[in-house]
């Protein structure tokens, strides 16, 4: 930064207003390199330009870029906050520390205002009448607990459609996993009973719930109802042993543990979801750009952009539990409560099975940041041996690697993936569907997707890859060879990943650029292992999206084709002839027939169903 350009900085900061808002700090290449927000943009912008020897290097770095400066005023300091956050999640400025999360998380929902209600898997809004219990981390911790609620209460999970077309009881009903409301085989006050027992649980009241079953079985048993309290104590010791292996706790409320690590340049954030004295799991995340961070700085930064950015639906719990203070706790506590509806308290210092709670988040946050700094430390390690193998002049900065998929030429789809020294860049991924090419030539196919892919990379003067690996042989390797040359890109080496005859893992030969170099690599070999990962990721990637076009096509109508007819013709002669197979039976005369259909029309679809079977 020139002095010219500093004092120009320092005249529009005097002028700055005295009011929240957030700034963003923009360099010589007009690229956002921060976005920060102040509760007085005047002092706190000013703070950047004066009293620099305070500074941290980071910061110094950064103040030493800055040719230009944007602000933006807002009402009050929570919409700086969540305006910081979004900007943040959208520009991610180099100088930030980024949460690249945007995902929602699941949840359990109960359809309390059915007769019989049903348990279930949700994700996304939270718009239904019923009962929501969560979030849980993933899907997989999601599906345990609901088979554990199958186990215990036996109430249905099935469709209401399912459920409300059975005849007879489901395989659910002999298995002992459901009680066949569907089929009356239990009254419409019992199955609300279960139904209550098992949101009691959900909530972390398992203790209630044992003490009403135990009420319930001496009432039956001095009924002499004994086979009804034989079940009743089985039901009983169940909920007995659940509440010994997930450690439910006397402490029932409902908070997240927030916990940070950084060594390395890596910092390591974990999320605790407890909830009703239950621990539902936990989240591990690697915010980008905490080289220089420190960990109350980096939990400072994760708060708002995990609760207020990203997926709007994301929970609030009352407490958050941290390890040390941040400096703008009460600003960052006001804008959850304010999202929330009600209080949220940012708590330090906890006791008891808090305590404990803390403790073991803290262990296992050391556990997943030593976890991915060895993966790191492995990852560099066959980087450069893929180098030494391949005689790469430097350890390759990306990799991109392709795959094609079909099935006898149907839904050709090719793949590219992408990696770099810290593994897949799975944003960078990207699929294309193939068109125009004669079925099953996998030539053909691949070329095309190098052509769309490299054609754009150059128009955009996008980065293109230091590696691209192609799956397959010689002939794959010629192809993307010609088509690196038809768009005079020369200083990109090409490896064609060959199977063996054989057709085994570690027998792969490698076809490097014009094919009359083949190396074939121990198979105790680094340099293969990372090979292998990302031939097996690309390929994996493609049948995926292999299977979903597959899938698409063969859902697709025939009639869809048939110019003319839109979606409201479409129906009407599905509807006229009761489904698709009478519609294939129907001649010519017969298609008039249907309201708003010509002659002409009906002799076309006539003609696209000759063709389609």
């Amino acid at each position: 930064m020139s002095a010219e350009q500093a004092d120009a900085l320092r005249e529009k900061v005097a002028r700055l207003p005295g009011a929240p808002g957030i700034y963003r700090m923009i360099d010589a290449r007009s690229s956002v390199i921060y976005v920060g927000k102040a509760r007085d943009l005047r002092k706190r912008v000013g703070s950047y330009f004066t009293h620099q020897s305070g500074h941290t290097p980071k910061v110094r770095s950064m103040v030493a870029q800055i040719v230009d400066l944007e602000v933006v005023v807002t009402r009050n300091e929570n919409e700086a906050l969540i305006l910081e956050s979004n900007l943040i999640k959208e520009l991610r400025p180099r100088y930030n520390v980024v949460l690249r999360d945007d995902k929602s998380y699941p949840y359990i929902y109960v359809t309390t205002g059915d007769a019989y209600p049903r348990i279930a898997f949700h994700r996304g809004p939270r718009h239904g009448s019923g009962r929501y219990f969560g979030p849980y981390p993933n899907a997989g911790a999601v599906r345990a607990t609901l088979n554990l609620l199958q186990k215990l209460f036996a109430v249905r999970q099935c469709e209401d459609t399912y459920f409300a077309n059975r005849s007879r009881p489901c395989l659910q009903y002999q298995i002992k996993r459901c009680t066949a409301p569907c089929v009356g085989l239990i009254t419409a006050d019992e199955y609300r009973e279960d139904i209550e027992h098992a949101l009691l649980f959900l909530a972390g009241r398992s203790g209630e719930v044992v003490d009403l079953l135990v009420a319930e079985m001496e009432q039956a048993s001095a009924c002499l109802d004994f086979e009804r309290a034989a079940r009743l104590r089985d039901q009983i010791a169940k909920i007995q042993r659940v509440q010994a292996e997930q450690h439910i706790t006397a402490d029932t409320g409902d908070f997240d543990i927030v916990v940070c690590r950084t060594r390395d340049g890596i910092g390591c954030v974990q999320v605790f979801f407890i909830r009703g004295g239950r621990n539902l799991g936990n989240k591990t995340f690697f915010p980008a750009h905490t080289k220089d961070a420190g960990e109350a700085e980096i939990v400072e930064a994760f708060l708002p952009q995990f609760y207020l950015t990203g997926n709007s639906e994301r929970d609030v719990p009352p407490d958050i539990i941290l390890e040390h203070p941040i400096d703008d706790g009460g600003w960052v506590g006001d804008a959850l409560g304010e999202k929330r509806g009600s209080a949220v308290r940012l708590r330090l210092n906890v006791r008891g099975e808090r305590a404990k709670w803390l403790e073991m988040a803290l262990h296992n946050v050391e556990l997943a940041l030593s976890e991915r700094i060895a993966t790191d430390i492995d990852q560099q390690r066959r980087m450069e041996a893929l180098r030494e193998a391949l005689d790469l002049p430097e350890v390759p900065a990306r990799i991109e690697c392709f795959d094609v998929s079909h099935t006898r030429g149907e839904a050709t789809v090719a793949s590219c993936v992408v990696f770099g020294p810290e593994g897949a860049r799975k944003s960078d991924y990207r699929r294309f569907n193939i068109e125009g090419i004669t079925p099953g030539d996998d030539y053909a196919a691949m070329g095309q997707a190098l052509q769309r892919r490299y054609g754009r990379l150059k128009r955009e003067d996008s980065a293109m890859p230091d590696l691209l690996l192609i799956d397959g042989g010689p002939g794959q390797v010629a192809q993307a060879l010609a088509v690196l040359k038809d768009l005079q890109i020369d200083d990109v080496t090409v490896v064609g990943v060959a199977k063996g005859t054989s057709r085994k893992p570690g027998l792969e030969h490698l076809v490097v650029n014009d094919g009359r170099d083949e190396r074939l690599l121990p198979r105790d070999s680094p340099a293969l292992h990372l090979i292998q990962q990302i031939r097996d990721e690309a390929h994996r990637f493609a049948i995926t999206a292999h299977r979903q076009a597959r899938a698409r096509a063969r859902k697709k109508s025939p009639l869809e084709a048939v110019p003319g007819i839109g979606a409201k013709r479409r129906q009407r002669v599905i509807q006229h002839f009761g489904g698709l197979q009478g519609v294939a039976r129907a001649s010519i005369d017969d298609l008039q027939k249907v309201p708003g259909i010509s002659r002409q029309l009906a002799q076309q679809i006539f003609d696209a169903l000759r063709e389609s079977s």
